[in-house]
């Protein structure tokens, strides 16, 4: 286990040290799926308490940095909200990770991205941009306390991560109705709270998606209900703009278009047409755990898809800080095409 942390943080350091010099290859390319010969070890990615003593220490440490409990999970586990509000009459962005349990790795780029904002790496961009982060938003799936039976997961290391929260509900796919705690905490503590502006919904999916016969790192895609005013929308394609030129155009990150539905129960439709947000879908690669072994990757590819969450983040934060995301161009999205499935048989 003392190994597996070792070979895991030097990977991350390399990786977050190197830029866009990582190999291709390894990041996206063809590889390394999980396939049934790896140990997916759940062991070294925070537990819920150890990220909540992470926050703790960074607030601690930081005097930009407010830490707000926005509410309650079912089984009782304080909801975070890390704050960096330096001016009201900012505009405001809403990083949002891990509504789903078992798509751990963007809650570890958020984290990351915290401890960068307490350092001289992000001088000057709080001037210009307010920073709301809710890492977690689904910690009783993130730790495999659920109400349901866990037969068939695959990661090891004593703890099973599941999508859905304790009652066995999708949590994105309950921001009409707003029935779970955790959907409640979001919407009344945060969303009808603070002025937000843009918002980033950071998700995993699949292993196998592909643009150009290329695996990709992630896809991205905008609010496709046909309810959404169409400044909100354009709003979203810019912020999506802006995290394209940051990933795309680094030599180890793929980005293709997401296929996605136009409900409103998903928070990228929903949260754009009640609240007139900007909102943006990022689904990383691969997933910390499932039952079924094309959804997850191997945990070799941890480093530089937490890298690709911290690029994200920094990227649209300094956009936002310096007025350039109201003029990115947004053509791309005409040609961006929409990414399929490979065929692995």
């Amino acid at each position: 286990m003392k190994t597996s942390r070792t070979v895991a943080a030097l990977s991350l350091a390399v990786l977050l040290a190197s830029g866009a010099a990582a190999a291709p290859a390894v990041a996206v390319g063809e590889g390394p799926n999980y396939g049934g010969n790896e140990t997916i070890n759940t062991s070294i990615l925070h537990t819920y308490d150890k990220m909540v003593a992470e926050l703790k220490k960074q607030d601690a440490r930081q005097p930009a940095m407010e830490l707000e409990v926005i509410g309650q999970s079912v089984k009782g586990r304080d909801l975070y909200l890390a704050k960096y509000i330096s001016d009201p009459d900012n505009p405001t962005i809403l990083y949002l990770t891990q509504q789903h349990g078992n798509e751990q790795l963007t809650t570890e780029g958020a984290l990351e991205y915290i401890k960068h904002l307490g350092t001289g790496k992000t001088k000057g961009v709080l001037d210009g941009v307010n920073i709301l982060v809710v890492p977690m938003l689904n910690p009783d799936g993130a730790m495999g306390d659920v109400d349901f039976p866990l037969d068939g997961y695959i990661a090891d290391g004593g703890r099973t991560l599941t999508r859905a929260n304790a009652t066995g509900t999708d949590l994105n796919r309950d921001h009409v109705a707003k029935i779970q705690p955790e959907t409640q905490a979001l919407h009344e503590n945060v969303m009808s709270v603070y002025g937000i502006d843009y918002m980033i919904d950071l998700h995993h999916q699949g292993t196998q998606s592909e643009r150009d016969g290329e695996l990709v790192s992630g896809s991205i895609l905008f609010p496709t209900t046909p309810n959404a005013d169409p400044a909100v929308v354009e709003g979203s394609k810019r912020l999506g703009a802006v995290v394209f030129d940051a990933v795309d155009s680094t030599g180890w990150g793929h980005l293709g278009r997401y296929v996605g539905g136009s409900a409103e129960t998903i928070s990228r439709n929903g949260i754009a047409v009640e609240y007139g947000i900007s909102t943006l879908l990022f689904e990383m690669r691969g997933m910390s755990d499932n039952t079924n072994e094309s959804a997850v990757l191997g945990q070799k590819s941890n480093g530089y898809l937490i890298k690709q969450t911290v690029t994200t983040l920094d990227a649209t934060a300094r956009a936002i800080a310096d007025g350039s995301i109201d003029t990115a161009d947004t053509s791309f999205w005409d040609t961006l095409a929409e990414q399929t499935t490979r065929d692995t048989e």
